[in-house]
């Protein structure tokens, strides 16, 4: 068993996603099992429905029946939530967890992870990884957020916005 947490998951009856979660984030304050269960999130996006002429933000959830766990999975931290009302087992071959990978849990925005980064708005810098290595350009905006710089370029003769990764820029020397 390993002692660092991953993420999992488990599949719940349709419209129990919810339930489940609280129920097991219970469980979990009551049986005093927060450093093995760690975290709890059902993985949901906003949605702007158009109905009758009116925009109304909705929350939907991204993988109806599915809810992410983050645990240590010991003997105790797998029968808690294996028997939760409304959870049929987690995700794997013959209910026996398998862990998300480091790129899956990336791509789901689980978890978030902080940029820090060294430059600025207005701020001189040159391109260090992508198709545009080696350009130079300017930096527009920053969205930590979404992890995306823009970087106005000169190519061709012209000014030219260019979205990147904040981790494909560095200030220029």
């Amino acid at each position: 068993m390993a002692n660092e947490a991953r993420w999992y998951v488990v599949h719940t009856y349709s419209g129990y996603e919810n339930k489940v979660a609280r129920d097991l984030a219970t469980m979990v304050e009551s049986r005093g099992m927060q450093d093995l269960i760690q975290d709890i999130k059902i993985p949901t996006e906003t949605v702007t429905e158009i109905k009758d002429d009116k925009k109304k933000e909705v929350e939907r959830k991204i993988f109806p029946g599915y809810v992410l766990i983050k645990m240590i999975v010991t003997d105790d931290s797998w029968y808690v939530v294996r028997n939760i009302r409304g959870c049929t087992g987690f995700v794997g071959p013959a209910s026996k967890p398998v862990p998300l990978t480091d790129e899956e849990v990336a791509a789901l925005g689980v978890e978030k992870h902080s940029v820090e980064v060294m430059y600025a708005v207005g701020d001189n810098v040159k391109i260090i990884s992508g198709p545009l290595e080696g350009y130079n350009g300017v930096v527009k905006t920053i969205d930590t957020e979404a992890n995306s710089v823009c970087v106005t370029l000169s190519m061709f003769g012209r000014e030219t916005p260019v979205e990147l990764e904040l981790d494909q820029i560095s200030l220029a020397d």
